[in-house]
């Protein structure tokens, strides 16, 4: 008779564990690209996130200085694993402007004392009202934006050693 019929449950049963091992052994990647690079920022105006400490908006990115844009949390661990790198990047002589993302003053004032300042402005984004319209996707993200405030390149996630020399190179293509 049929006896193929038999042996369908487990061709199905073969072929989806196939998938699923290709699958594991070639993850794909999930790295969520901003379609601004190479565009320039869209407008935008936001308080300061602390007393003392200037907001921020395009018009400091039109300046003709490069800069970074850092969008940060205090409530983020890798923000913190980040910053020994950005004060790095302060101490080579580049201008670090941050948004603080879904967030209070006092947490952040208390992140930058336990973690250091390297940032000149901070403006408050409590709706992640930038962080979406520059198609970031979570935090920490590093935007390198010319001095024309164009987005030149997007650092998807935390800043290692080995990332300054890049964010360096790209700042000196950028003048």
């Amino acid at each position: 008779m049929k006896r193929w019929v038999y042996w369908l449950p487990f061709l199905v049963f073969t072929t989806l564990s196939i998938i699923a091992v290709v699958g594991l052994w070639r993850p794909a990647d999930r790295t969520v690209r901003s379609a601004l690079v190479g565009k320039p920022l869209p407008g935008f105006a936001m308080a300061p996130m602390l007393p003392g400490k200037p907001g921020l908006d395009r018009a400091t990115f039109t300046r003709g200085k490069p800069r970074l844009l850092n969008i940060f949390a205090s409530w983020c661990i890798p923000c913190a694993a980040e910053a020994p790198q950005l004060a790095r990047l302060k101490a080579a002589g580049v201008a670090i402007d941050a948004v603080a993302i879904r967030d209070t003053p006092e947490a952040v004032r208390g992140f930058l004392d336990r973690y250091g300042d390297p940032y000149q402005h901070i403006g408050s984004d409590p709706e992640s009202s930038l962080q979406l319209a520059l198609g970031s996707s979570g935090v920490p993200e590093t935007f390198v934006i010319d001095g024309n405030g164009t987005i030149l390149l997007q650092h998807v996630g935390e800043i290692r050693a080995d990332d300054v020399p890049d964010l360096l190179a790209a700042l000196g293509r950028a003048k």
